[in-house]
């Protein structure tokens, strides 16, 4: 049994086995080639916060691989009531296959899959949130080939995807640079241990900089769920680290835009960044569903 919190809980040859398989599952549907390695089993699906992408991509992608996924919030079952996640964790995974959770501290997640005897997938947590990442590297090497070697910038706050950006260095072998305000900048820890893993990650202030022959650069809102009451303060703070045609122009010519969505137009990105040509935000979306599915036929069916 594996657990997928981190994009580190897998090696990278695990990492590219589930884009490989991505892609693979991804091209029989195109053709219109059925995948139904997941017949018969069921995910269950928690969520604290609210979701687009996470919840149509999981469970689209448990219907078309033939398994069942069980929409459960929090507020609506025992969780939301108090009873200990130990609890929930042992009673849910006696009854399904695996339980992805979206939610706010990561240690929730970390606690489920302790006591959890099924798989536990992270679909977002305050830390990190590797399916985001699976995917995305998916999209660059659809577009633009092996993202090994490359350069990807990322621009603004030092969130989830930062996190999850940095971890994925580790995995893929990009090269990192981030531009993020004082105080605002990702976790020194994780950046540790990325780094004695063999990341190549930089840190400016300087969103020019960090653009500066850049194959990728991506960036996400100034204020995230669970943030809303910070806006004005970072709205301030972020006031200079806008992705906009400037930036863009410093990066290489066919380099690529990405956005994690949802995006907030003349804040952290310009209309004419993400409506744009180099923008692949909406295949980036799309491979929400196929990446998970690499993941989940990963967790559920192993490798072959």
């Amino acid at each position: 049994m594996r657990h997928f919190l981190t994009l580190l809980d897998v090696t990278s040859e695990e990492a590219r086995y589930i884009l490989k398989r991505a892609a693979k599952i991804k091209r029989k549907l195109k053709e219109g080639k059925a995948t139904r390695s997941l017949e018969g089993k069921t995910l269950g699906m928690i969520f604290d916060k609210a979701s687009t992408r996470t919840r149509v991509s999981f469970e689209t992608g448990m219907f078309q691989l033939g398994g069942h996924a069980l929409f459960l919030h929090s507020g609506t079952t025992q969780l939301g009531r108090g009873e200990p996640i130990e609890d929930s964790a042992r009673v849910l995974s006696s009854m399904v296959d695996c339980v992805m959770i979206r939610t706010f501290g990561h240690e929730i997640v970390q606690t489920f899959a302790e006591y959890s005897a099924v798989p536990v997938i992270n679909g977002l947590t305050d830390l990190t949130h590797p399916c985001q990442i699976l995917a995305d590297v998916f999209t660059y090497e659809e577009h633009r080939g092996p993202i090994e070697g490359k350069t990807v910038t990322w621009i603004g706050d030092g969130n989830n995807m930062a996190h999850s950006w940095v971890n994925g260095a580790v995995s893929f072998g990009y090269r990192l640079k981030i531009a993020s305000p004082e105080g605002y900048r990702p976790d020194e820890k994780l950046l540790a241990a990325a780094r004695a893993l063999g990341a190549d990650v930089s840190l400016t202030n300087d969103p020019i900089e960090a653009a500066d022959g850049a194959d990728l650069v991506t960036t996400d809102v100034w204020a995230s769920m669970g943030q809303e009451d910070e806006q004005i303060e970072r709205e301030k703070a972020f006031a200079g680290f806008q992705v906009n045609d400037r930036v863009m122009a410093h990066a290489n010519p066919d380099a690529l835009f990405m956005h994690c969505l949802p995006a907030h137009r003349g804040e952290e990105v310009t209309a004419s960044v993400i409506d744009g040509p180099q923008s692949v935000v909406w295949a980036e979306a799309e491979n929400r569903l196929h990446a998970q599915k690499g993941l989940l036929d990963f967790l559920l069916a192993g490798q072959s």
